[in-house]
């Protein structure tokens, strides 16, 4: 068995990592760029093993020591056999495994207990462990999912700034600012959106939160139909697991739901128990302990 243990929480704007000791105690952290597997493979190989040399530098250890530890990896296209395959084949490491950002952001902030998440970003996915049985719902992309996410919010804005143009729908303060921005010409709102990918739309979810805690009737409208979508999928996390453990919301929006959620669920929540990167070493730890214990 390896003396060390690094825990990855690869994300597409930056790749942080943690080295611990065989106890689980984090020894030293560090940080680079992107790390999407799915998108640019090679620069998340790079920055992958950057955040992991600036973490065992930070933590007094020589960085060659990559090639004699254990990694896990938290990454978003961990389902994607050919990248995966890909990746897997180049890591620096001694031996790693790749699993979801979902399940190392899960075990930060539930521990080993049972409890679920609800990740609500520029998408959205809601995992949930009960009796170590792990369930995921949603997470199926902006085209066919991601419901309650940001960039569907933004996109909804979108949507009701032109039905405000067309006199469809009252006109309000939100949908005047986006109208402003593409000079009150509903053409340039479709070229935008044609091309649009979800994070130029999640761009305008700031906007209709601010709008919305302005007491902007759309905007608190768009609100409470997203939050409508989080409580269905919360409820069906109940029916699977009886709403045992904690709820902890993860992601870019998690300070701004729990005002518009039903009480049956913002009443459940609960501060997470640490963050994504300490899961990562936390499952990075079990899993090679466990192996190296053999059966």
């Amino acid at each position: 068995m390896t003396d060390y243990f690094i825990g990855i929480d690869g994300g597409g704007t930056s790749c942080r990592a943690a080295v611990a000791a065989s106890d689980g105690r984090i020894l030293g952290r560090g940080r680079s760029g992107a790390s999407n597997i799915l998108t640019d493979p090679d620069t998340a190989l790079r920055h992958i093993e950057e955040a992991a040399r600036l973490a065992l530098v930070e933590a007094g250890l020589a960085p060659d020591l990559l090639s004699k530890s254990s990694a896990l990896l938290g990454v978003a296209g961990n389902n994607v056999g050919d990248a995966v395959s890909y990746v897997s084949a180049r890591l620096p490491f001694q031996q790693a495994q790749i699993v979801s950002d979902g399940l190392i952001a899960l075990q930060g902030a539930v521990g080993d207990a049972d409890g679920a998440i609800a990740i609500v970003g520029t998408g959205t996915i809601f995992i949930a462990r009960h009796h170590g049985n792990l369930h995921y719902l949603g997470g199926w992309g902006f085209q066919v999912g991601d419901l309650g996410g940001g960039a569907r919010l933004g996109h909804a804005a979108l949507q009701e700034s032109l039905l405000a143009h067309d006199g469809i729908r009252p006109k309000s303060a939100l949908t005047a600012s986006i109208l402003d921005e593409f000079g009150h010409d509903p053409t340039r709102v479709v070229d935008f959106a044609r091309a649009a990918h979800p994070g130029e739309y999640g761009r305008y979810a700031p906007r209709v939160v601010q709008f919305a805690a302005d007491g902007d009737p759309t905007a608190l409208r768009l609100m409470s139909e997203a939050a409508k979508h989080v409580d269905d999928a919360l409820d069906a996390i109940v029916d699977l697991t009886g709403g045992d453990g904690r709820l902890c919301l993860l992601g870019g929006l998690a300070h701004v739901y729990p005002a518009y959620l039903a009480d049956r669920h913002r009443n459940r929540l609960a501060e997470p128990l640490a963050d994504a990167l300490t899961g990562a070493v936390a499952l990075a730890v079990q899993a090679f302990q466990r192996e190296a214990a053999g059966p």
